[in-house]
C-alpha cells in the first residue's frame, strides 16, 4: 500500500469508526495502535475496539438516549452497531454483545480492508504521514504522547481524571423549593439553589456517608487529590465538612425567609437553555441508584432524573471547547482532527459517533469540501454542539441525553415526547446524510 491519505492513530471504537468510514471512501488509512505491544491498564487483548468495562452499549429503543445514539449512527454506517447486532447477546432493553467476538468481528474488518494499514505500534507524536490526522488515543492515552499532546496544546488544556458532577434535567426540578441567586448578589442569578434545614441536612449527610460506592479500579487510585474528591469523602471528614465546602450557604439568603439557610446546593446551566443543570461540587464515586436514592434527598429534586451521573475515574481529555470546532478540526491545525473519548464525550457510542465524524469531515478535507457538523436536532449534533461550545473553566465529558437536542416539541408524556424528538432526528440525519455524500 502506498502514499496514505489519512493517518489514525487509535484503534479503539473511534479509531475503527474513523479508519472505516475513510477507507469506504475510497482513501487510504493507515491505523496505528499499540496494542499488544504495549496494553493500557484497562485493555487485555490486542483487539480492536476492545471493550474494557462493560459488554452493553446502552438501550436499544430510540426513546432512549443511546438507543437514539446509535440509530443515528447506523444510518452513518457505523462499523461499531454493525458488529454489536451481528453479536449481540440477550440483555432485555439493552444492547449487550459477546466483547471478544465483538472485538475480534471489528478488527477481522479493519485489517482485512484492502485501503486500511494497521500498524502495531506505540506514536509518540502526531505522525507526519497523510494529509490529515485524526487523533483517537482514548481516556487512557499513553504516558508519551500524552506528554506530547501537552506540549502541542498547551499543559493547561489536557486533563487526566474526571471529577464529574451529576447532571439533572431542568424540567425535573420543583423550582417551588428552590430559587435562582448567586452568593453575595455577584453576578447575576447564575446559581439555582436548594436550601435545607438542619433536619434536612442530617437526613442528607447520614445517607450520603453510608451510601455504597464504586470500588476503585488500581490505576485510578492517585485521582484523589483536593481538586476531585468525591463529596462523600470529604464528608467523612466530619459532619459540618460540607458547610465549609459544596454546601456552605455564606452569601446566600432565601428571598421567601430573608434568612440564610442551613445549607444549600447549588446548581448551575450546563447549557444555555438550561434544560440541563449541574450540582455543583457533586462529583462522586456512588453507585448511580445511590446517586438518585441519596440526591433525591436535596429539596427540589426529590423527583429528578438525571442525565448523567457522577464519577471520579482516570480519563485523558482535551478541553475541547477551547481548541475544537465543532467538525471535530482543531483551530490550530484544521487537518488535525480529534474524536473518541479524548474529546470530552462519555460512553462507547459517544466515542463512536465521534469517530464516525471525524472520518466525514476527514473525506471532505481531501475532497477540498467545507467540513459540516449534524444538525442541533440530532443527537449526535447536540453532543457535538456541547463538548465545543461548553463553558471552557468548567468543561466536563458528557453523554448522550434528550437534554442536548434541540427541539420545541411540548408533549407532557415523557416517553411520547422522547419518541417524537427521536423520529424528527432521524428523519433529519437521513437527509444530513444524503446532503454531505451528494
Amino acid at each position: 500500500m502506498g502514499k496514505f491519505d489519512v493517518v489514525v492513530v487509535g484503534g479503539g471504537l473511534a479509531g475503527v469508526e474513523s479508519a472505516w468510514y475513510v477507507a469506504n471512501k475510497g482513501f487510504k488509512v493507515l491505523l496505528f495502535e499499540m496494542r499488544p505491544k504495549k496494553l493500557t491498564p484497562a485493555h487485555k487483548t490486542g483487539l480492536l475496539a476492545e471493550l474494557v468495562c462493560s459488554n452493553t452499549l446502552g438501550g436499544k429503543d430510540i426513546t432512549t438516549p443511546r438507543g437514539l445514539l446509535k440509530a443515528e449512527m447506523e444510518i452513518l454506517s457505523s462499523l461499531v452497531v454493525e458488529s454489536a447486532k451481528a453479536n449481540e447477546v440477550p440483555a432485555g432493553g439493552a444492547l449487550a454483545v459477546d466483547r471478544v467476538k465483538f472485538s475480534r468481528y471489528i478488527t477481522e474488518r479493519i485489517e482485512g480492508h484492502p485501503n486500511i494499514k494497521v500498524v502495531r505500534e506505540e506514536v509518540e507524536e502526531i505522525p507526519e504521514e497523510g494529509t490529515v490526522k485524526i487523533i483517537a488515543t482514548g481516556p487512557l492515552t499513553s504516558d508519551k504522547f500524552s506528554g506530547f499532546l501537552k506540549e502541542f496544546l498547551g499543559e493547561e488544556e489536557l486533563y487526566f481524571y474526571d471529577a464529574i458532577s451529576p447532571i439533572v434535567y431542568g424540567d425535573t426540578v420543583d423550582y417551588s423549593k428552590c430559587f435562582w441567586a448567586s452568593r453575595y448578589g455577584k453576578g447575576g442569578d447564575d446559581y439555582l439553589n436548594c436550601p435545607m434545614t438542619e433536619e434536612e441536612y442530617e437526613r442528607f449527610y447520614n445517607a450520603l456517608i453510608s451510601a455504597e460506592t464504586v470500588p476503585l479500579k488500581e490505576f485510578e487510585r492517585e485521582c484523589y487529590f483536593e481538586g476531585c474528591m468525591p463529596i462523600e469523602e470529604l464528608a467523612r471528614r466530619g459532619k459540618k465538612t460540607l458547610l465549609f465546602g459544596p454546601l456552605k450557604p455564606v452569601g446566600i439568603v432565601d428571598p421567601r425567609t430573608g434568612k440564610t439557610p442551613y445549607a444549600v446546593v447549588q446548581l448551575r446551566k450546563e447549557n444555555l437553555e438550561g434544560t440541563l443543570l449541574n450540582l455543583v461540587g457533586f462529583q462522586t464515586k456512588l453507585k448511580y441508584p445511590e446517586q438518585k436514592r441519596v440526591f433525591r434527598l436535596i429539596p427540589g429534586l426529590e423527583n429528578a432524573e438525571f442525565a448523567r451521573y457522577g464519577s471520579v475515574h482516570r480519563n485523558t481529555f482535551i478541553n475541547s471547547p477551547k481548541l475544537l470546532l465543532r467538525t471535530l478540526q482543531l483551530k490550530k491545525d484544521p487537518t488535525i482532527l480529534f474524536a473518541g473519548q479524548i474529546t470530552g464525550v462519555e460512553g462507547y457510542p459517544e466515542s463512536s459517533a465521534t469517530g464516525i465524524i471525524a472520518g466525514i469531515n476527514a473525506v471532505r478535507i481531501l475532497k477540498g469540501k467545507e467540513c459540516v457538523f449534524p444538525p442541533e436536532n440530532t443527537m449526535i449534533g447536540g453532543l457535538l454542539k456541547y463538548i465545543t461550545s461548553a463553558d471552557p473553566k468548567s468543561f466536563q465529558p458528557m453523554n448522550a441525553n434528550f437534554g442536548l437536542i434541540k427541539s420545541s416539541v411540548k408533549i407532557r408524556n415523557k416517553l411520547k415526547r422522547r419518541k417524537v424528538i427521536a423520529e424528527m432526528a432521524l428523519e433529519t440525519m437521513k437527509k444530513w446524510k444524503e446532503e454531505v455524500e451528494s
